[in-house]
């Protein structure tokens, strides 16, 4: 499938209209869930930080220092991913499937398209665009968890910013937006695999949307672990 998505492209004038369609309903029409989850983690995070830190010895800045880490490394990346294999995942594989199961993916390769570039190809180049919307979850998470730390009385403001400028590394940055793009890619073409490939009905469809968003979580949580072994390792 990896090699047909690229054979034989759409015209130009085609695939952009595609591609800016793609990027309107799968990224734009994420970034409200997106935003929404992101700032009540980076929250979450900062209040159970300063509850197990309950040292009067421990500075407060350790609290910003750990919600920083915590929403870059991890939960801005990988668990908006997850979200994400949910809400677009699910959307690609009922699409397509929807487009198999009615006979318009036949109607296309009759009249000579390559289908799966058509269908699949701007979806990959859309989510390309997915490190953007990790960057807003980066900078909502870190938000969310600097007004829970202050209006929450769990540490002054100066103490929590002085957490986050503690020991930076740009290259945890670096290393999220890595696994990000991976993970779009992912979250593109096994949900499309899945919506491509599936035979049956109206009822085979909702099943393959469930298995797809099963197999493209699984697969996001393999690559967490061995995109973190080798780059952090």
């Amino acid at each position: 499938m990896a090699w047909e998505v690229f054979k034989k492209p759409t015209k130009w004038s085609i695939m952009r209209s595609l591609i800016l369609k793609e990027i309107d309903e799968l990224i734009f029409g994420s970034l409200g869930i997106i935003i929404f989850i992101a700032f009540f983690i980076g929250g979450v995070v900062t209040i159970q930080t300063a509850l197990n830190l309950n040292n009067p010895f421990l500075p407060k800045s350790l609290i910003g220092f750990a919600a920083r880490q915590s929403v870059i490394l991890e939960f801005a990346p990988t668990f908006t991913s997850i979200i994400m294999a949910g809400k677009v995942g699910s959307y690609i594989t009922s699409s397509i499937g929807t487009m198999r199961v009615t006979e318009q993916i036949d109607a296309l390769e009759v009249m000579g398209i390559n289908s799966l570039n058509y269908l699949v190809f701007p979806k990959i180049i859309a989510m390309f665009m997915y490190p953007f919307a990790v960057a807003i979850a980066m900078f909502i998470g870190v938000l969310g968890g600097w007004i829970a730390a202050v209006f929450g009385g769990y540490a002054p403001s100066g103490e929590f910013i002085k957490g986050l400028q503690m020991d930076f590394e740009s290259f945890h940055v670096t290393y999220a937006f890595i696994k990000t793009l991976v993970f779009a890619y992912v979250i593109a073409t096994v949900p499309s695999y899945h919506g491509f490939y599936m035979k049956g009905g109206a009822l085979e469809v909702g099943k393959a949307s469930t298995t797809s968003f099963v197999w493209t979580s699984v697969v996001i949580i393999i690559l967490n672990y061995i995109l973190t072994q080798l780059m952090l390792g």
